[in-house]
């Protein structure tokens, strides 16, 4: 009798039997593969959630940065470089600087595209006497922010817009004290100009300032060509790079100094450094978070598995055993009409294989929907792609029949050393 056709009888008399046994092998497959499978998603699902927050971060600090570029816009400019030889006592004394540059420099240092230097601003300033107020003001004289070659910040709004020929700028309090607002026509040191614009309260001296372009300050100190200052906005980004602006500057002008309103630069240095570091902890945090979650499931996976495999062995083996007695008397008739033992065996190891194969095949199928679910990926998704390893679906529908055999290897040797004489004498 073909062994194929003996197994397939047995399967069909012994229903229960087999899908009793066709469970257990499919729980221990679907543990293997639903553990590994969770593991994997696990990590992939850690990779995600790290990549995302990470671009929260950078997009977090990216808005971070402009807004401090616009508290600092805000607050004004936050470095002054001056001529080399400008004393800084006097700068304080007189609020002005009081040696001259050529107006070309600050194009020179326009053109090199210093990284951490934004609105450049060259300015000429100075008290000056205004005989048609009978009193002295600071004029500042200024031109449009300098155009940077080929970069990025050219896009960027100017803190301070350009005093056209023929227009002028007041303070709050200097307008406030002559009575100007904007759209007046004024005049000074013999020339009438219109009223552009009225600062808002700064509480520094800009209060006290006029300004009118470079070149009508140019004419009226007599200093063509020149300036005394150029404004610029530091952007700092790590505090202890405080004060380095002044070796990048000195390298493209050499004659010249850096005065850094630092405690302005340091404020926003420190606030975006807390925030990066605020940022860094929170990633951190997600990660050992992740970490310890994923050795707890390690553990837990590592004493399921093997407890799982041994007990579907042994109810296979269980099963079968069983099923051995109760066919007692089909074996002892076989035996009796030539059927060798051999064969008997081979067909009790083939149900076995079948038994394992077809558990094998659900298990794979249950576990890898369960560890993805488990790993919060979805099925069909491109994360359960890369969860479904050939190796380990190879290993399992392999291991599933090799597992159903050895636990049904003693039951079948039983049913074919027994003797079919004796059998049927107890029968």
């Amino acid at each position: 009798m073909n062994v194929l056709r003996l197994s397939i009888q047995e399967i069909v008399h012994r229903k229960l039997s087999f899908m009793l046994g066709l469970l257990s092998v499919m729980i221990a497959v679907g543990v293997l593969v639903g553990s590994l499978t969770m593991l994997g998603g696990h990590d992939l699902r850690t990779e995600e959630l790290v990549a995302q927050k990470e671009a929260e971060v950078r997009e977090e600090m990216a808005q971070l940065e402009d807004d401090y570029r616009v508290i600092m816009k805000d607050m004004g400019y936050n470095v002054l470089i001056l001529h080399r030889d400008q004393d800084m006592d006097e700068l304080q004394r007189l609020n002005y600087p009081t040696h001259y540059m050529p107006e070309d420099w600050a194009q020179q240092l326009a053109d090199q595209n210093v990284e951490t230097l934004n609105h450049l601003l060259p300015l000429l300033q100075e008290v000056v006497s205004w005989p048609e107020m009978k009193r002295e003001v600071l004029l500042t004289g200024v031109r449009g922010q300098l155009a940077f070659r080929n970069s990025p910040k050219n896009k960027r709004p100017p803190i301070m817009q350009p005093v056209e020929q023929g227009d002028i700028k007041f303070g709050s309090e200097l307008a406030s004290e002559i009575g100007a607002a904007v759209g007046d026509t004024i005049t000074m040191r013999g020339k009438k100009l219109t009223v552009r614009e009225v600062f808002g309260r700064r509480g520094t001296q800009d209060d006290y300032t006029a300004w009118v372009s470079l070149k009508q300050a140019q004419e009226w100190l007599g200093r063509p060509g020149q300036i005394n200052g150029i404004l610029a906005l530091e952007c700092l980004c790590n505090v202890e790079d405080l004060g380095s602006i002044q070796d990048h500057v000195r390298k493209i002008l050499p004659d010249t100094r850096v005065y850094e309103f630092s405690s302005l630069i340091k404020a926003r240095g420190l606030a975006r450094q807390r925030a990066a570091e605020a940022h860094e902890k929170a990633v951190a945090q997600e990660m050992e978070y992740r970490a310890g979650l994923r050795e707890e499931r390690r553990v837990f996976a590592s004493v399921l598995v093997p407890v799982a495999a041994i007990g579907a062995g042994a109810w296979v083996m269980f099963l079968m055993m069983g099923n051995v007695r109760e066919r007692r008397a089909e074996i002892g008739i076989l035996r009796a009409i030539g059927v060798s033992g051999r064969r008997i065996q081979s067909a009790f190891l083939l149900k076995a294989l079948l038994m394992g194969l077809a558990g094998g095949i659900v298990g794979v199928v249950v576990g890898l929907l369960a560890g993805a679910y488990l790993s919060e990926v979805m099925p069909g998704s491109e994360a359960f792609g890369k969860l479904v390893d050939p190796k380990l679906l190879a290993a399992a529908l392999l291991g599933a029949p090799v597992l159903a055999a050895v636990a049904s290897w003693l039951p079948a040797r039983a049913a074919a050393r027994q003797d079919p004489a004796v059998i049927l004498q107890e029968e």
